[in-house]
């Protein structure tokens, strides 16, 4: 097949054109510069580059579109949060030659709405933080019982489409009443709804799934050992584990309910309070850590490209438990921050390592069954690809 995917200057985008060039497909890699991470790969067949997405959505489309018919290409896989919704919101029209393995745009951008999702879940008796939202600028609803400081001050979806152009939003914390209004006065209109939730401490779990036709032919989940930032964020070093009961349950059930189609990560953390794990979101596209789920033995892409075929796939259940995956550039970038700036400034848990601690298990993470994710003596470029890159950011 020739197969198109974005954002070839990501993590996962290498990962999947690894998993399908390996399988014999040809890649078309497309990119905002070139080279681009995916894109010096030994399996990446043809690069191109298209408009930012980010500030030029209509540029983007038409870049992608005028390759979908240039090269006869026959699916496209979008991989982050911004042009995952573009494709998807232009999936009927793009369908008409190629295919596209992700849900409608309705659905997509529901599970992309935090607040919405959370109600759902709470619809559904799957636990959530206890949570209040702030439906616009000035809102004042009653303050929910139990939910006490550090807050965490989220926005209802990562990236707001805003006067044609893709704006990030940030989750910051509040240690009290003070700092809680001066965050609030700080934060534009275009950013509600917001949601204030209690702060869940304890480690974080992903449950990775693979829909065909609304039914689940695959599963997989890691634990993150290590983030970036350290207070949580992206996943540097994780570890396949065996999925919590509770957790696969209730991700299905979400997922059900919505008649889900393709890949979609549902986040939990484990509430050390009550031992229940709490729905963070939903992100409906590849992860990070994707690499380490192939790695593991469960080929997301693979599996997404065969969902398109008229025969139901055979449910994947096991894999190999214990691998783990190292972003090496990004674990060294989190042990900097956390040598740079105390405590207070990265927000840390308690009982999160001390500084030198956390060189030590810098240093140790090495072993037999840790994988470096992007690191590969089969393909070696993007590994110097991103050591280059590392310093030029760094300078």
């Amino acid at each position: 097949m020739n197969i198109l995917v974005t954002d070839g200057e990501t993590r996962p985008s290498l990962a999947i054109v690894r998993s399908l060039g390996s399988r014999g497909h040809r890649l078309f890699v497309g990119a905002k510069s070139q080279p681009s991470l995916a894109q010096v790969s030994r399996y990446c067949h043809q690069r191109f580059t298209y408009p930012d997405p980010v500030t030029n959505v209509i540029g983007f489309i038409e870049a992608v579109q005028h390759v979908i018919r240039r090269e006869r290409i026959d699916v496209v896989l979008p991989v982050t949060e911004i042009t995952t919704a573009l494709i998807v919101q232009k999936k009927s029209e793009i369908e008409g030659c190629c295919r596209v393995p992700f849900p409608p745009a309705t659905i997509f951008n529901y599970a992309a709405d935090k607040a919405k999702v959370l109600a759902l879940a709470e619809k559904l008796s799957i636990p959530i933080p206890i949570s209040v939202v702030l439906d616009r600028v000035g809102a004042n609803p009653p303050w929910p019982e139990g939910l006490r400081y550090p807050v965490v001050i989220k926005p209802h979806r990562s990236r707001i489409y805003v006067n044609g152009q893709w704006r990030s939003t940030s989750v910051t914390y509040a240690d009290n009443e003070e700092e809680l209004n001066v965050i609030l006065s700080g934060k534009d209109a275009w950013e509600y709804p917001l949601l204030l939730q209690e702060r869940i401490v304890g480690p974080g779990i992903g449950v990775f799934l693979c829909y065909q036709r609304g039914r689940c032919v695959a599963q997989f989940s890691h634990r993150r050992l290590r983030e970036k930032p350290p207070s949580g964020g992206v996943s540097v070093l994780c570890e396949s584990v065996q999925i919590p009961t509770q957790a696969l349950r209730h991700a299905k059930i979400l997922l059900d309910e919505l008649q889900w189609e393709g890949v979609a990560m549902v986040e939990f953390k484990l509430d050390s309070a009550d031992q229940k794990y709490k729905l963070m979101e939903i992100n409906g596209r590849f992860w990070g850590s994707l690499q380490l789920a192939i790695d593991a033995g469960v080929d997301f892409p693979d599996l997404l490209i065969q969902t398109l075929g008229n025969e139901p796939l055979r449910p994947i259940e096991t894999y190999r438990i214990g691998v783990k995956s190292r972003w090496l550039m990004g674990d060294l970038d989190a042990l900097l921050m956390r040598l740079l700036k105390n405590e207070a400034e990265l927000h840390l848990p308690p009982g999160y390592p001390g500084k030198i601690e956390s060189i030590f298990r810098f240093v140790g993470s090495w072993g037999q069954n840790v994988c470096s994710e992007v690191f590969r003596l089969s393909d070696v470029k993007p590994g110097l690809h991103e050591i280059k890159r590392w310093f030029f950011s760094h300078a």
